[in-house]
């Protein structure tokens, strides 16, 4: 195919609401002798994109016009004239970062950050450094790839760090986003029980028929982190998804006294300050783990993950927007109706 020169591309005209994203027309750039073009196929939202839009994502600088979302799939369509690993018609995934390859992230790497900090993927088509891609595996449509590299990776980077899930290991995801959903997965995936959140009865079906063994209504059952305790014989999970803000005390209460492993993904939760939060941590002796995505190499190892386990790693893709239609699945991920992913078709 002919290598394209202008691309339709979503940027934000200014910040303060999604309602002012603007669809205009952009030359696609020359590429760079490292660089592979990838015409996108399919985009996933992330309650991230929510907050840059609203001006409330903590960003110290951003592009101006920024291009959102960080999160996609497509196909090569050129590559640049030192490009080995990568040929034309390849399906692939940018990582969230595109500088993160292996190891620990620093600010460098986080300056990389697409949708955020760099250019974003909401665009026809866009050029990445070869080495920041990941081969999607072939079982796995366009939409449903395009949830990998922030929610699935999130959550595969936070069961799997330091002091990895492993069989027989209890986990508490907290609500029914992408991330909670893809911890589930990847528990279940791994031998673990899991406990689930929601205010939602419907959500929580989904997620029992997804492998969660204990499902709980926060809403009809504020005292949840006593559920838990009770589901785990007053021992306490091995792991909580936690998704920040004023669940953290009830999170370290249900966390294993001694060895729980509480990992932070974000802010979704607003609360209040937790007057007793520190004194909760020193007495439970638990794990805080701050995550921020992950590498490439995690990237790849969580792909081997969902290859050998295909059927409970299937992404949940909740409902699929057509390109000219971004704004509407900004306004259903706002309305928390979903369950899993809010996906944006960018290709026809």
């Amino acid at each position: 195919m002919a290598v394209p020169t202008t691309t339709r591309r979503y940027v934000l005209t200014e910040l303060g609401s999604y309602k002012n994203l603007t669809l205009q027309e952009a030359p696609v750039p020359k590429l760079k002798a490292n660089d592979v073009l990838v015409k996108i196929h399919a985009v996933s939202l992330q309650y991230r994109d929510l907050m840059i839009a609203g001006g409330k994502y903590p960003i110290a600088k951003r592009p101006p016009n920024l291009v959102p979302c960080s999160d996609s799939a497509g196909e090569v369509v050129a590559i640049g004239e030192e490009v080995q690993n990568w040929k034309v018609g390849d399906r692939v995934c940018a990582n969230f970062a595109t500088g993160h390859l292996y190891g620990p992230t620093n600010p460098a790497i986080q300056s990389t950050s697409l949708g955020g900090q760099a250019q974003g993927v909401l665009t026809e088509y866009r050029a990445f450094p070869s080495e920041s891609l990941v081969a999607i595996p072939q079982y796995l449509s366009y939409e449903e790839a395009s949830t990998l590299p922030c929610a699935a990776l999130t959550a595969y980077n936070a069961l799997n760090g330091p002091v990895p899930v492993k069989a027989g290991d209890s986990v508490l995801v907290l609500g029914t986003g992408g991330v909670s959903t893809f911890g589930l997965q990847f528990a279940v995936a791994s031998g673990a029980t899991v406990i689930a959140t929601s205010s939602s009865d419907e959500k929580l079906k989904v997620f029992s028929k997804l492998g969660a063994k204990h499902v709980i209504n926060y809403n009809k059952t504020p005292d949840w982190e006593q559920e838990v305790l009770k589901f785990t014989n007053g021992e306490g999970v091995n792991h909580v998804i936690e998704v920040g803000g004023g669940t953290i005390s009830k999170s370290v209460t249900s966390a294993r006294f001694g060895s729980g492993q509480i990992h932070v993904i974000g802010f979704v939760a607003q609360g209040s300050g937790e007057p007793n939060f520190v004194l909760s941590l020193i007495r439970s002796a638990v794990t805080f783990r701050g995550i921020q995505i992950g590498s490439v190499a995690q990237f790849k190892d969580m792909i081997r993950l969902m290859e050998a386990n295909p059927e409970v790693t299937k992404p949940l893709v909740n409902k699929v927007f057509p390109f000219d239609q971004a704004i509407d699945a900004y306004v259903y991920l706002e309305s928390q109706k979903h369950v899993g992913k809010v996906v944006i078709k960018v290709a026809a």
